[in-house]
């Protein structure tokens, strides 16, 4: 496939009782700015006019990303074209300005602060999508979307989202103020989400927003033993299937996809993306995966997943070529922070 020139991204809608339109295809901005090796902001900038310039209008941050740095870096690219965008970022993975991590917070006066400091980094009158990070054990979530649906009426966020919540904390939330997309971890490489998660979603009419849609890269075929740069922390034990043994493993996996996506004349990132995309017509529900990168060339790739069309036959060969459960390593080396 040709580089894109033209917009040529659909939309789809997340959420049924508080809808929200997006580009189909979304853009994770976090790997700019931390986690995933050296940032380079003016390259960032550059990806994200890229993106807006393709249709992908649906930009992924959080305040715990950089610390803090992401959202500003976000809130310069978009200055001049904030109506072009669907904004979201999220809160409660409380970090200190040196990087250092608090915990989880939910208290509703920290949602409070936490919504007004992102809208100053960010530079933005209002938040499209503003989900909760991480759920906070210690504090009903009944209290937590309760702030967050005073800042829905008080017009800094017009749309409520969860991230990593388990289905009954989604029905409790659900209950409090509508809840327009759960963003949570989903992809070839995991699908845990399909057993209780998905069936919730779908009940309440509930977007979904897949975060890591290509396994943290690997399933781009772009990672291989000692590729990733030094201080990128997918080469840490926190991420155990890009590692060792677990990452020969999956590596196998990855060459299966690419062969299916050979005969497609694709890229086995993009299979795995339209796989991902797929899976909203398969189930009924609006679903906009965010693959993240920080350059303009993986943007592009990644943006022409829209053009590669997955027949029936197509879908039941990757589910082959990748068995749910054929993933080596825990998709988190701590999963104590994920709601269960």
């Amino acid at each position: 496939m040709g580089p894109m020139s033209e917009s040529s991204i659909p939309t789809r809608t997340l959420g049924t009782t508080s809808s929200l339109a997006v580009s189909a295809l979304g853009l994770g901005c976090m790997g700019m700015s931390e986690f995933y090796g050296t940032g380079d902001e003016a390259e960032g900038i550059a990806t994200i006019h890229r993106a807006l310039d393709l249709g992908v209008t649906f930009l992924d941050t959080a305040d715990m990303y950089g610390p803090f740095t992401n959202e500003q870096l976000v809130g310069r690219a978009i200055a001049s074209r904030r109506d072009e965008v669907q904004l979201a970022t999220k809160f409660g993975n409380e970090r200190r300005p040196d990087g250092s991590r608090v915990g989880i917070n939910g208290k509703p006066e920290y949602v409070r602060s936490a919504a007004d400091a992102s809208l100053q980094r960010l530079g933005v009158d209002h938040i499209d999508l503003y989900y909760q990070h991480r759920v906070d054990p210690d504090v009903p979530i009944e209290e937590t979307v309760g702030a967050m649906a005073e800042l829905v009426q008080a017009g800094k966020v017009r749309h409520l989202g969860l991230s990593e919540a388990a289905p009954e904390t989604i029905r409790r939330a659900h209950a409090i103020h509508p809840i327009t997309a759960l963003q949570t971890e989903y992809s070839l490489f995991t699908r845990d989400l399909e057993d209780e998660i998905l069936p919730v979603l779908v009940e309440l009419g509930i977007g979904l927003v897949p975060y890591s849609p290509l396994g943290r890269g690997i399933l781009t075929g772009a990672i291989t033993q000692g590729s990733l740069e030094p201080g990128d922390s997918r080469s840490s034990e926190y991420f155990p299937r890009t590692n060792g043994e677990a990452l020969e493993a999956n590596l196998k996996l990855v060459d299966e996809v690419r062969a299916i996506g050979e005969r497609l004349g694709a890229t086995p990132g993009q299979v795995a993306l339209a796989w991902v995309l797929a899976q909203g017509e398969r189930h009924g529900l609006g679903v906009a995966p965010i693959p993240g990168t920080k350059r303009v060339k993986y943007l592009e790739e990644n943006a022409a997943s829209i053009d590669v069309t997955l027949m029936a036959d197509d879908l039941d060969a990757l589910e082959q070529a990748v068995p749910r459960d054929a993933v080596m390593g825990a998709r988190y080396g701590d999963m104590s922070s994920i709601d269960s």
